[in-house]
């Protein structure tokens, strides 16, 4: 296995060490998630720069490099949920979007075709990652307060949140528009399925 494949790998591990990070009490362990997501997120960068880089592009980066990349989203943003930082109605939204993505995927590579990611799923991916990285900084500020941060108070919160709304709203937006181009862009993948 190549050094991209392993970058890819290791994502999905550091996601699943995000999320520990994330539910244990304290700042420390809220900074930990922050920082761990970062270095998950500088992996998806550079697991591709490397690939192209090194002509080291495989099946299996192509494969599972976007669904490294949704494993570390989704589980942000189904924490948030939780956490209730994110209305579950957005994060539905950006769950059946990848999970028909990832179906039609799977169902390509049935028949041994390998479909990778464009360049609207990257920068809707983008934006999902700027997105779960600002509420993990609205977590850190909220955890530490305005001892720590003395700009912090309810009002600098509340205008935070709507903040986070918005680029929410903007990330959501660019999720459906990558989804649907996606689909018609590799319509002949399920085209060939009703024929058959």
């Amino acid at each position: 296995m190549n050094l991209p494949n392993k970058l890819t790998i290791l994502r999905i591990i550091l996601a699943f060490v995000f999320i520990v990070f994330l539910f244990l009490p304290g700042i420390v362990f809220k900074v930990a998630a922050l920082v761990t997501f970062v270095l998950a997120s500088i992996t998806d960068a550079l697991d591709g720069y490397l690939a192209k880089k090194n002509n080291q592009i495989t099946d299996f980066g192509r494969l599972m490099d976007p669904i490294a990349d949704k494993v570390l989203i989704l589980s942000a943003f189904l924490a948030f949920v939780q956490m209730q930082l994110v209305p579950a109605w957005m994060v539905v939204i950006i769950l059946f979007r990848e999970v028909a993505v990832t179906g039609l995927r799977l169902f390509a590579l049935g028949k041994h075709k390998v479909l990778a990611a464009d360049i609207g799923g990257k920068h809707k991916t983008a934006c999902q990652v700027f997105a779960v990285f600002m509420i993990l900084l609205l977590i850190v500020f909220r955890e530490a307060g305005p001892k720590v941060f003395k700009f912090w108070s309810a009002c600098a919160e509340a205008a935070y949140r709507n903040a986070v709304f918005v680029v929410m709203f903007i990330t959501i937006i660019l999720t459906l528009i990558s989804g649907i181009s996606y689909l018609i862009k590799n319509r002949e993948v399920y085209s060939n399925a009703k024929e058959s």
